[in-house]
Order: structure tokens, then C-alpha cells, then sequence
């Protein structure tokens, strides 16, 4: 599941290397700290490695929140929206 990091491929479904690290910092707080239910089967895998398998299976992706929206209760970012 690491080797999907190595390739292009998961860089350019997000848009970009800094991109795809917020999303995998944000989405892993998620999970550890607040607690939130995986997107796909864990079936033994670490939780860098679901966070992996729900950015390749298009289950998460990031989308740009404009810092005028007050609508947004965590700012301007990336926040993590389910597909």
C-alpha cells in the first residue's frame, strides 16, 4: 500500500505533493484522535494505509475552503470531504 506513494499517481488525484500530505495529516487526525470510522475495511492495515486506500478508491479528497466563508467552522484550508 506504501508503494502508492512512490508513483505520481496519488499526487496528481490530489494536485500536488502539499496537497496530498494536509490530506493525509488531517484525515489521520481524524481517525486517531477524534475518532472516525475508517471509509473502507481496515482488514489489518496501519492508518497511514487507509488513509491511502480512501485517497486511491476516491472515498476522500481535499477541497479549497475560501478564507471569507463564515459558513466554514475551521478556516481557509483543505478540509476533508467524503465523495
Amino acid at each position: 500500500m506504501l508503494e502508492a506513494l512512490r508513483s505520481d499517481e496519488i499526487v496528481n488525484k490530489v494536485g500536488g505533493r502539499f496537497k496530498l500530505c494536509a490530506l493525509i495529516q488531517r484525515r489521520m487526525r481524524e481517525l486517531i484522535i477524534d475518532g472516525a470510522r475508517p471509509l473502507v475495511e481496515r482488514e489489518g492495515r496501519t492508518d497511514l494505509e487507509l488513509v491511502i486506500e480512501e485517497i486511491m478508491q476516491d472515498k476522500i479528497e481535499p477541497r479549497w475552503v475560501d478564507a471569507t466563508d463564515g459558513g466554514h467552522k475551521n478556516g481557509a484550508g483543505w478540509p476533508i470531504e467524503q465523495a
